[in-house]
């Protein structure tokens, strides 16, 4: 075969016929497929809430047009992200970090619009975003804030302070921990640096006020913004701080610092081991640390800069450069100033400057106590600014609001279209008040003489406000007592104090005040008697209107009722600390309102909530004498059920310690609980009723309210459920020390009502076993002296024979519970001589022959303690009686009448 033959073969050619299909190639691609759709609704769901319901924008598209140059762009980015984020919150935990950035970034924005949008999202960010989430971010928030508000354009200057309101109002921590480049921008906003040319080098640089023509208000106007925002911050630094203030009168706020719970002990439950006390705040197995100190690490050591206002250096670094900026400000809208003729007279804005001015130095001062060498920070604050502060700002002080009255036609006043008055409203007190705190706490005893001049003025204005105060607010009465407090601090004479003390008595006696204020006058009152309490010679020196204060609570807490119970917790705590005192106008006062406060049906008692009742029980033990009449008010509230079970047993535990069976070692009160009005409370109490019920009750007949029957000689009357309970529950509490004549009663009645063919429970036998040899023990240890008890005796005796003789069990569980191993040596002859009377007893003779084996132990115990000992006779006496009655078993029982 050639080669152009196989050339052929190789290559041949196709021939296509017309209407027959083209063969397909043997290198065709096989388009025919099968397709089956995925779907995921939670990423299709996700997708569509990305985007706005306007523009159908998501999130990334809003967030990439805050670079866009053109502002309209920027502006609509800003309020697309507010209503987005407004729909669907979740979004911020995603994209928080992108959306703090943008934010935050244009807050130097050129466009007015752009940064009034920004600040609206800022301020709906707040809302939703937690301080911890953004504190990761927040240096960056700082960072251009700090831009904005040092930057050289008046509108972003402006806005920044918008900003700053924001994050003032959310996030107060978080901004103060850069106090020291934030307060350096609040000083530029309203000054500038000047070389100062009395200094050669450039060591110090002073500050002055700045003019700016191009602002849109007046320098002086901007100025009170600044401050505004400059006190706000200051507080914020103030509020932070985990010191406690010590001001005079501060209300202290609700934090873990501020106070200590305390140990509320059961010593019943703690008896039986199921309390545990922790003495201790931090002790215990797991201890709570609850302290103002805190312990920090060397490798967290800041330096001052970091410490912020919390340091010294930094602290008189501001002082100084921020003064002398303040007193320029108040120089500029003093009175004096402005119109030479007005005197002491303000307007508005003046007024509102001067405030915020005096309001920072104020917070400054605060700061300066809470620094570690408090006084040497006292003494620079005295000797550099004493003199500038007497000079402009007591100059005229007082200072007072004018208002404005227009006239509609010219008269008399040649042209004038208004006149200045002065303003009856209070609120220039607050400027007046601050001022006399700032100048009070430049002052002590040491420099009394130097500065009683303006003393003097602040000591005039302070009680003439005090004795027309019946319009301030607790904001100015807070400040006025404090300014108060300190000035009695000063001058701690009688002469001087006492006008200050009549004056808050003034106000205090004012009607219809509000309740905050009335509880910073109680607490002013307080701290004042126990400062006095404390002084040596108090008698002597004691304030005559703050006895008759004192004197005056218990009626004020009889009439309050329960009209205000938080008002009257206020007042028991004062009455319970005077008279733990023993202060004598109070407890003279207490006694004499005692039966309106202890009333069983609208007094105090009844009214109040449990806690409060309780310490009205616990007022009871300090009244120096309990009547009848008292005590059967204080029955009527255990058993009308007015107070709690366990708190009837706590009264029933007061009376007995203040009665003479409380065993005092030392002599009580003459005249303090009669022993015949104790046992009339305690039987009323314990029976239910008092003895004019018990007696009303002796007429009813019949259903439904009494229980009859032929064959017994009692009738019971029928209580309600509640009553029942209630009265149930006391007498089991309150039933732990009984009076003798109960015991003698209850054996008595057993000796009358019980059946023979009864059967007492164990319970009941072990309670008359317990009571007989109670008895039995007090009559023979009675002193043959005691002509009072003496009485007792033969019905005492009596009924204990009587109860023994009747029931044998009785008799033989007595003998059981004589463990002679548990009494002391001295109680040995007693028993003794118990056990022979017994035995010489001629009704008693056979039941002490049936329970010979425990007599013959009893003795085995004795003789075993007494081993080694010298035979005393009682332990002859004993022997004999036990071999002549009961060893040689005599027949039959002699009748013998034991005489002992």
């Amino acid at each position: 075969m050639t080669k152009k033959r196989k050339h052929q073969e190789d290559f041949q050619k196709v021939k296509l016929k017309v209407g027959k299909k083209k063969p397909k190639l043997e290198n065709a691609t096989d388009t025919t497929f099968k397709t089956k759709t995925i779907q995921i609704p939670e990423q299709l769901k996700e997708d569509g809430l990305l985007t706005a319901q306007n523009r159908k924008l998501n999130i990334k598209d809003l967030l990439s047009q805050m670079h866009h140059y053109s502002p309209g762009v920027k502006q609509n980015a800003l309020l697309g992200l507010k209503e987005l984020l407004s729909q669907y919150p979740f979004i911020i935990d995603a994209h928080l970090s992108n959306i703090i950035s943008e934010v935050a970034a244009v807050f130097t924005d050129k466009d007015a619009g752009v940064r009034g949008a920004a600040v609206h999202l800022l301020q709906f960010l707040a809302s939703k975003i937690r301080a911890e989430q953004i504190a990761p971010f927040f240096p960056l928030v700082s960072a251009h804030l700090s831009s904005a508000m040092t930057h050289i354009s008046v509108g972003i200057q402006e806005d920044s302070l918008k900003v700053l309101d924001v994050l003032l109002e959310a996030y107060p921590a978080l901004l103060t921990d850069r106090s020291v480049i934030l307060l350096k921008n609040f000083v530029e906003l309203i000054s500038h640096q000047q070389l100062s040319k009395r200094l050669k080098s450039r060591e110090k640089l002073s500050w002055m006020l700045s003019v700016n023509p191009n602002r849109r208000v007046t320098s002086q106007q901007w100025r009170l913004n600044v401050l505004i925002r400059l006190k706000k911050f200051l507080q914020a630094v103030v509020d932070g701080s985990n010191e406690i203030e010590d001001e005079g009168l501060q209300e202290q706020k609700d934090s873990p610092h501020s106070g200590r719970n305390p140990i509320c002990i059961s010593w019943k439950v703690h008896a039986n081991n199921q309390q545990h006390i922790q003495l201790y705040e931090n002790g215990g197995l797991r201890p709570k640390i609850n302290s103002s100190f805190r312990l920090r690490s060397l490798a967290s050591v800041m330096d001052s800069a970091e410490k912020g206002l919390s340091s010294a250096e930094n602290l008189k670094g501001f002082i100084e450069i921020i003064i002398p900026l303040l007193i320029e400000c108040w120089i500029e809208a003093s009175p004096a100033q402005s119109a030479p003729i007005l005197g002491n007279l303000l307007e508005s804005d003046s007024q509102q400057l001067m405030q915020q001015v005096l309001s920072i130095i104020h917070l400054l001062w605060k700061l300066t106590k809470r620094q570690d060498e408090t006084y040497k920070m006292e003494v620079w604050l005295r000797m550099n600014y004493l003199v500038d502060f007497k000079h402009h700002f007591m100059r005229s002080f007082p200072y007072y609001l004018q208002e404005t009255v227009r006239h509609k036609k010219k008269d008399s006043w040649k042209g004038n279209k208004c006149c200045m008055t002065p303003s009856n409203s209070v609120d220039h007190l607050l400027l007046n008040l601050t001022l006399c705190d700032i100048m009070v706490s430049l002052a002590s005893a040491s420099t009394l003489q130097a500065d009683s001049g303006w003393l003097d003025m602040i000591r005039k204005f302070v009680t003439d406000t005090l004795q027309d105060g019946s319009r301030l607010n607790s904001k100015q009465v807070n400040r006025l007592l404090g300014v108060t407090w300190r000035l009695m601090q000063i001058q701690q004479n009688k002469v001087a104090t006492e006008p200050l003390i009549k004056a808050v008595y003034t106000l205090y006696q004012q009607r219809n005040l509000l309740l905050p204020v009335r509880t910073l006058l109680l607490k002013f009152f307080s701290r004042v008697y126990q400062k006095e309490d404390l002084r040596t010679q108090r008698i002597r020196s004691r304030s005559k209107v703050l006895s008759r204060w004192l004197a005056g609570l218990p009626q004020q807490l009889a009439l309050l009722g329960l009209r205000n119970p938080e008002l009257s917790n206020q007042l028991i705590d004062i009455i319970h600390s005077a008279a733990s005192r023993s202060n004598k106008e109070l407890l003279q006062s207490l006694q004499a309102t005692a039966d309106q406060i202890y009333d069983p049906l609208d007094g105090t008692l009844v009214l109040l909530p449990a806690e409060a009742q309780r310490r009205l029980v616990q007022l009871v033990y300090f009244l120096p004498c309990l009547p009848a009449s008292l005590l059967a008010c204080l029955s009527r509230c255990c058993i009308m059920g007015r107070m709690s079970s366990e708190l009837a047993a706590t009264l029933i535990g007061i009376l007995r310690m203040r009665s003479s069976f409380a065993g005092w070692k030392c002599q009580v009160q003459d005249n303090s609980v009669n022993d015949v009005d104790y046992f009339s409370f305690l039987f009323s109490t314990l029976i239910g009723f008092s003895r004019e019920e018990l007696t009303s009750l002796q007429g009813l007949r019949g259903k439904p309210h009494i229980s009859q029957t032929q064959l017994s000689p009692v009738r019971l009357y029928l209580t309600d459920l509640d009553q029942f309970l209630h009265h149930w529950a006391v007498t089991e509490v309150g039933l732990v020390v009984i009076p003798d004549s109960t015991a003698g009663s209850v054996l008595c009645a057993i000796n009358k009502l019980l059946d023979q063919a009864c059967i007492l429970s164990e319970n009941l036998h072990k309670f008359l076993a317990s009571c007989c040899y109670s008895l039995l023990y007090f009559l023979l240890t009675l002193d043959k002296e005691d002509a009072e008890h003496v009485q007792k005796r033969d019905m005492l005796w009596g009924s204990c024979i009587s109860a023994l003789a009747l029931l044998p069990r009785l008799l033989r569980v007595m003998l059981q519970s004589l463990q002679v191993s548990r009494i002391c040596r001295e109680e040995l002859p007693v028993v003794a001589q118990l056990l022979r009377l017994l035995m010489q007893h001629g009704q008693l003779r056979s039941h002490m022959m049936t329970n010979e084996f425990l007599v013959q132990q009893i003795i085995k115990d004795i003789m075993t303690l007494k081993s080694g000992e010298v035979q005393e006779q009682w332990l002859t006496d004993l022997h004999y009686c036990f071999n002549i009655y009961l060893a040689s078993h005599p027949q039959g029982p002699g009748p013998i009448n034991t005489v002992y």
